[in-house]
């Protein structure tokens, strides 16, 4: 049986074979969540009665399923969306409110058959990019480390890339719907203002505001915002996605925007700035014609969000709240909100006149190039380091985000594989108003190129073939993908790695190594007993919520030499499909389930690796 928590595309393919309930789903989606009781990730959940019911619902309605995009997918929601039933608190307690109807953008996805699972964590007010900033706690990345998970929409990034749900709606003001996707390695969709209602949301900064997507590839956003987009009558920012647009333009023929070098600052991290030059040159490979761009006017229009009077528009719909209960607003919160109050109107008009000269020149911008390439964030954080100064480092996570509402674009995040220390880097694709289709093709095709490029020197260990989900550009579907060379991207997680004993195995088999990745968090790292002492790294399946997500190497093995390969690997180790943390499914080393009950296995996921607990080893002697 499939993956339950999986992909729209691979639930719907479960559902379509009836190998699949939504029933089963709604089962697994709830022993997910007990798993991980007391994280930070959700504010509510539906109550499991009421998950089951929709489920039967579904089960009943089976027939439909031709005429129901989303049927039976599970879903979640950021916790400033109404759903009804359930508190909308905005990350401030004592604000909370029971809506009586969905907002509308829910409710499309709920007559479109998908099953909602929760309301998510967030920054507070949805101001701020860390995660760090709700009473309710902080979000960690998925890849741990005490790694931020990006905000505001930290919870709906972290219950997608774990699994928990296929899909999630956050919103995007500033870099909301990007930086968390980029902190966790998924697709982040920040559609052109107006295209997904913004009625029952609460308002971050009102002219501004758009709701986002978080999937773990780029078809299944594209597949959720084709349901969630259409006119609303109850928004008055809302409008119509021009049909001649709606089917958007082939990669090859795009000319792509990249920054000069000069405009580029990763603030000091090598691994950022490596990663975002391997990655445009993988994207310039896809278009007709790359130019190079000064990014000036865009960090200009960038700043006038919080260090122009664009900060009042929060405190507009916050202000009586604000005055009646300072206490229940966290105090950086309450210090960036009340930071515009020393805006006066001739301030507003002097910043929208200078606004206008920007998007002009942005007008301008677009006669040249189709899309713009960017890193998603310079750097990133732990949570320490974000406690260490929380302003000035948000700051810093939204310096290629935070100019795109203000000037009318929109943005598609895509992974970009590892730096050297691990941590996770991402693009940006942007585009003028109404390019959504355009950026998702030209997204889609990324995340084929990164199945299909060809093998990097060995010293290159941060390849972009890591990092990108999606399905084989050779045959559309997800899974193990032989490539016109006659390869195969195989998985190895233990003494086939680098620099390890039975790497030779691979290299005398003509293998080359593709790059460092991450298993979705569905997995559990065991040490078993070997006559040699070091130990033998197994890699074991486990539910939904009981993994983690453990470090990996792709390499690339010539498709007829995997029968020599599996002959000489001892039971209970065995090749079989491998998920990675961008949902697709590769060849890899696994391990029999029964060895990881064994008196003599050690459980060593939370080293994250096998690399990793070696060091750790070593280092303890």
């Amino acid at each position: 049986m499939p993956e339950a928590i999986g992909t729209v595309t691979a639930l719907r393919s479960a559902y379509s074979a009836g190998e699949l309930s939504t029933v089963e789903v709604a089962d697994q989606v709830l022993a997910a969540l007990a798993e991980r009781a007391g994280e930070a990730v959700w504010i509510s959940t539906v109550p499991a009665e009421q998950l089951r019911a929709r489920a039967a619902e579904l089960h009943r309605r089976r027939g439909e399923l031709a005429t129901l995009p989303l049927y039976g997918v599970p879903f979640a929601v950021k916790d400033n969306i109404d759903a009804a039933g359930l508190p909308t608190t905005a990350g401030c307690p004592e604000f909370a409110y029971r809506p009586e109807r969905s907002a509308s953008v829910l409710a499309r996805l709920l007559d479109a058959g998908a099953m909602l699972v929760g309301k998510t964590n967030l920054d507070q007010f949805a101001t701020g990019l860390t995660g760090a900033r709700s009473p309710y706690g902080a979000c960690e990345s998925v890849f741990g480390g005490g790694l931020i998970a990006g905000g505001s929409s930290s919870g709906s990034a972290v219950a997608v890339a774990a699994g928990l749900v296929s899909f999630a709606l956050g919103t995007d003001t500033a870099g909301s719907g990007r930086v968390p996707a980029a902190c966790n390695g998924i697709v982040g969709t920040k559609p052109t203002r107006g295209l997904l209602s913004v009625a029952g949301v609460v308002p971050a900064c009102r002219s501004l505001d758009c709701v986002s997507i978080f999937a773990r590839t780029v078809d299944d956003a594209t597949d959720v915002f084709r349901v969630a987009r259409g006119v609303d009558p109850e928004d008055p920012w809302s409008r119509a996605l021009p049909p001649e647009l709606a089917e958007g333009r082939e990669p090859s023929t795009l000319r792509l925007g990249v920054p000069r070098a000069e405009d580029l600052d990763f603030f000091g991290d090598l691994g950022q700035r490596d990663r975002f030059a391997a990655g445009q040159e993988r994207v310039g490979a896809l278009v007709r014609e790359s130019e190079p761009l000064g990014l000036g006017p865009l960090l200009e229009a960038g700043d006038l969000l919080y260090q122009g009077p664009w900060v009042a528009e929060r405190l507009a719909d916050l202000d009586d709240f604000l005055r009646r209960r300072p206490d229940a607003v966290l105090p950086v919160t309450r210090s960036v909100l009340e930071s515009g109050r020393r805006y006066a109107g001739t301030d507003v008009f002097r910043a929208r006149h200078r606004l206008q000269e920007l998007r002009a020149w942005a007008e301008r911008l677009w006669r040249r190039v189709d899309v713009l390439v960017l890193p998603t964030v310079g750097t990133t954080f732990t949570l320490a380091e974000i406690d260490e100064d929380p302003i000035g480092r948000n700051t810093m996570l939204g310096r290629y985000t935070q100019f795109a509402n203000l000037l009318d674009l929109a943005a598609v995040t895509v992974p970009n594989g590892f730096t050297g220390a691990g941590r996770p880097a991402s693009l940006t694709l942007v585009g003028p108003a109404f390019s959504d289709a355009t950026l998702a093709r030209l997204g889609a095709a990324l995340e084929g190129a990164a199945l299909c490029t060809a093998a990097p020197d060995e010293t290159a260990p941060d390849d972009p073939a890591v990092g990108a989900g999606g399905r084989s550009a050779a045959s559309g579907t997800s899974g193990p993908a032989e490539h016109g060379d006659g390869r195969v991207l195989l998985a190895v997680v233990g003494r086939h790695l680098r620099g390890e004993s039975r790497n030779a195995e691979l290299v005398d088999r003509g293998a080359t190594l593709a790059g460092v990745a991450r298993t979705a968090p569905l997995y559990r790292l065991y040490r078993l007993p070997s006559d040699d002492g070091v130990g033998l790294p197994s890699l074991v399946r486990v539910g939904p919520g009981q993994g983690a997500a453990i470090e990996i190497e792709l390499w690339r093995l010539p498709v007829g030499t995997i029968g020599s390969l599996l002959t000489g690997i001892p039971a209970p180790l065995t090749l079989g499909r491998l998920r990675l943390h961008d949902g697709r499914e590769v060849l890899g080393f696994l391990t029999e389930a029964y060895a990881a009950g064994a008196a003599t296995a050690e459980d060593i996921t939370a080293a994250g690796g096998w690399r990793a607990y070696r060091q750790a080893a070593a280092r303890t002697g």
